[in-house]
């Protein structure tokens, strides 16, 4: 593994924007409000002393800042949830988010060898010194609500600690994986397998599959009413994702072959999966592509026959878009920078932080409840790797 960085006189990478008084989107992760797409409400931190600004430390020395991540609103409800969770730092009695009590079990836990408190624990791996207090972890997290062209411009830039993408930042910021590789460390945390959804008159009126061609036709204009396709004569009304959205980058790369692949079939276009969603909800003869976490009864996934092979949003169907091998199937991006500060790329916080999400702990509450695609062993294992080494 690469080596760590104890960080105790380093000064923040984002303290100008700090102490400028700049606030993210989505603010404090857990203060009044939850996650996307999760069942979080666990809530911040209380009483916590660790905040954004300066050089905060604790007696050990170690930096004890404001952890801030930004971006994708497909990886946000992993993110945020993650923080909501390390922000409340639940004692090991609670058994609902963490722990074991007689009336319930956190999934994951037996694989826990560890009497303390959530963050505590996780982040006594890498040298903090726990607190022992409800609502008062080693320091905070907060996650922010963008894009996943904004979250990996803002690590670009320094302005946040972690950038979150649904997109490969090579998309993202037009960068060759040489340059990708020298400046940033691709933190994996889970999988989506990115559906094609349908307004539910259209999935009621029997559109519950498409192949793959179809829906090429349908967003670069060369498919315009459902009755062309098996569904009722009712004109198609095509929803996409804002351009620069990872959503948006990695349905361009998949289904039409590049980043930048026209699209002129499409009617509208919305920066945020919950208001994809809403718009599917709200109009009928609806199409759009989306994250999983943010399918419902009224937004439905359909198959999708690529080449022969339907692969349908059922996890126990032959071949289902929760499968590796679905042509849509996308990887969930952490992004931190290589800089002079941190040249392996992830420091102390960091490291500390994404290991929660790369337990089996992490890989249920955060990835799996919200409806994502857990990461086999193997890949657990290779992104592990990338964290700097525990104390």
């Amino acid at each position: 593994m690469s080596e760590g960085n104890a960080g105790g006189t380093r000064v923040s990478r984002r303290k100008f924007l700090v102490t400028s008084g700049v606030v993210g989107a989505a603010g404090l992760a857990g203060c009044g409000g939850s996650s996307a797409g999760g069942d979080s409400t666990a809530t911040s931190g209380g009483d916590s002393t660790a905040t954004s600004g300066g050089d905060s430390s604790g007696d050990s020395g170690m930096n004890t800042e404001l952890l801030d991540a930004e971006g994708s609103s497909t990886v946000y409800p992993i993110s945020n949830k993650g923080a909501s969770y390390w922000n409340a730092n639940a004692p090991p009695s609670d058994g609902e988010y963490w722990g074991s009590n007689d009336e319930s079990t956190v999934p994951g836990w037996d694989d826990l060898d560890t009497d303390m408190n959530l963050a505590d624990h996780f982040a006594s791996l890498y040298g903090f010194e726990p607190t022992g207090q409800r609502s008062d972890p080693p320091y905070n997290a907060t996650v922010s609500l963008s894009h996943s062209g904004t979250g990996c411009k803002a690590v670009r830039d320094g302005l946040v600690d972690i950038g979150n993408s649904s997109g490969p930042i090579t998309a993202e910021l037009d960068l060759s994986e040489e340059e990708a590789s020298e400046n940033y460390v691709d933190h994996v945390v889970g999988r989506d397998g990115q559906p094609v959804v349908v307004s539910s008159d259209i999935y009621d009126a029997g559109v519950t599959q498409l192949t793959g061609e179809q829906v090429r036709q349908i967003y670069q204009g060369g498919i315009e009413n459902w009755s062309e396709i098996g569904g009722p004569d009712q004109e198609i009304f095509v929803i996409g994702r804002s351009e620069g959205s990872g959503t948006d980058t990695s349905f361009r790369l998949n289904m039409l072959g590049s980043a930048d692949a026209s699209m002129d079939g499409v009617n509208t276009r919305f920066g945020q999966n919950q208001q994809v969603a809403e718009a599917v909800s709200n109009n009928d003869g609806a199409i759009a592509y989306m994250a999983l976490a943010f399918t419902s009864d009224s937004v439905q996934p359909i198959g999708i026959d690529f080449d022969g092979t339907l692969y349908e949003p059922d996890k126990n169907a032959e071949n289902t878009i929760f499968d590796s091998a679905y042509p849509l199937n996308r990887d969930l991006h952490m992004y931190t920078r290589i800089t002079d500060d941190t040249p392996d790329g992830t420091d102390l916080r960091e490291g500390a932080f994404l290991n929660m999400f790369l337990t089996n702990f992490g890989q249920t509450v955060f990835v799996e409840q919200n409806n994502y695609i857990p990461l086999p062993t193997s890949d657990i294992e290779s992104e592990a790797a990338k964290l700097p080494d525990q104390a």
